[in-house]
């Protein structure tokens, strides 16, 4: 038997996904604190599930949403200066007639102007993914310190500290000039990215099942999309989650890992393949090349083994020897060694690995696992057992360990 959602609880998860980030960035334009605006916004949510349950779903959710957001938001500010503050019951009888007294209301660009901020340059960069998660879908500090392997509290005192810096530093709501707009269009990609869990080439191989925030990824990608459609590099970032999403179902059968050599290709989606070859060839028409448009025609030709039954390995050769010359990466450069050992140039794979730096790859697992198979293939038994006992300890999820202890087991074949 189905059970249908309580219509309140729809109305308010809908309203949550898609307005926590308008709201929050519209408040940010006015007022220029992050913090203030989140807690605002998250308190006007709070109020919104008592308020719903007991009069109904007001007829604008935004409307309602936006004025109980300014309210909370003077009344924060009250209580920071000892003045009254208004009363959460008072917040109950808003209605959508209120939206009179909220001028300028959100819009698309508010959530737009809110990534850029989270993406900064004045901010350290490996927070720009936990800033955006958090400002923009509400993702609580907790869930964002899993994927980024931190404990809770350091990641949200790290999230506070940031912050206050872009309060006290007076970063505030502003689009880009022309001239900067790919840059910084860049580091907002380059967060979702990180945020999506996939930023070594090899994930599809290598595991990559751990607690990535894959779904809010996804519609960091979809809003990039639809809020700057001429941007290639948007697209092609969609288009590459698309294609590694519809791998993720055969990642892992019977409780064992797969990898992508071996998986059942009736088991990937073919409606994502489509979106994602679909975003790829506008991104393509758009006529600017870029990282995340080679990525993803890499990750494009591994799906497309599902229709032909092959992997065209010289293409993936060539894709990466293209994504080496514009955007050269540790992780490119590891996806480029193992597309060279499928089409029999190990000694170039060889002198690839060689050419990374060893404090760069010491702890990274994806490394280990290449050298070790690039070993084998040069009959270097020994260097290659090292190697990839090497990357056993390095793996965390205990079912590629499992697997990559049996290859070893079987002399990495």
């Amino acid at each position: 038997m189905t059970h249908r959602q309580d219509p309140v609880d729809e109305a308010l998860a809908e309203a949550h996904r898609d307005l926590f980030g308008r709201l929050v960035g519209w408040l940010f334009r006015r007022d220029g604190d992050l913090q203030a605006a989140e807690d605002a916004v998250a308190t006007a949510f709070a109020h919104a599930v008592t308020a719903w349950r007991a009069g109904g779903v007001p007829r604008s959710a935004e409307a309602w949403l936006r004025v109980a957001a300014r309210n909370a938001a003077i009344s924060a500010a009250r209580r920071r200066t000892r003045e009254v503050s208004v009363a959460p019951e008072e917040m109950t009888g808003m209605t959508a007639s209120d939206d009179a007294v909220v001028e300028g209301a959100p819009t698309p660009d508010d959530v737009l102007s809110l990534l850029f901020v989270c993406a900064h340059p004045a901010i350290d960069e490996r927070m720009h993914a936990p800033l955006m998660l958090q400002a923009v879908l509400a993702v609580d500090a907790a869930r964002i310190a899993a994927v980024f392997l931190v404990p809770p509290a350091t990641m949200g005192q790290r999230l506070s500290r940031v912050k206050i810096k872009i309060r006290d530093a007076g970063i505030r709501y502003r689009m880009p000039p022309a001239e900067e707009l790919p840059g910084r269009v860049g580091a907002v990609l380059r967060a979702i990215y990180a945020a999506y869990g996939s930023s070594d080439a090899l994930i599809d191989d290598l595991g990559g099942d751990r607690p990535a925030l894959r779904d809010e990824a996804l519609r960091l990608a979809e809003m990039m999309v639809a809020l700057v459609p001429e941007e290639p590099e948007a697209r092609g970032l969609l288009a590459l989650l698309l294609h590694t999403e519809s791998r993720r179902p055969a990642r892992f059968r019977e409780g064992g890992f797969v990898p992508l050599a071996s998986q059942d290709t009736r088991a990937w989606p073919a409606a994502l393949r489509r979106r994602g070859d679909d975003e790829l060839r506008r991104a393509a028409a758009l006529g600017r090349l870029g990282r995340f448009q080679l990525e993803a025609a890499v990750s494009a030709v591994h799906s497309a083994r599902a229709e032909t039954g092959v992997t065209d390995w010289q293409a993936v050769v060539t894709l990466y020897r293209g994504l080496l010359q514009i955007a050269p990466s540790i992780g490119a450069t590891i996806g480029a060694a193992a597309a060279l050992v499928e089409v029999g140039d190990v000694d170039e794979a060889a002198r690839m690995l060689a050419g990374l730096p060893p404090s760069a790859v010491v702890a990274h697992q994806p490394y280990w696992v290449c050298l070790a198979r690039v070993e084998a293939e040069r009959g270097r038994r020994i260097e290659a057992e090292a190697a990839m006992r090497r990357a056993i300890g390095l793996t965390t999820d205990p079912r590629v360990r499992a697997y990559l202890v049996g290859r070893s087991a079987q002399g990495l074949h």
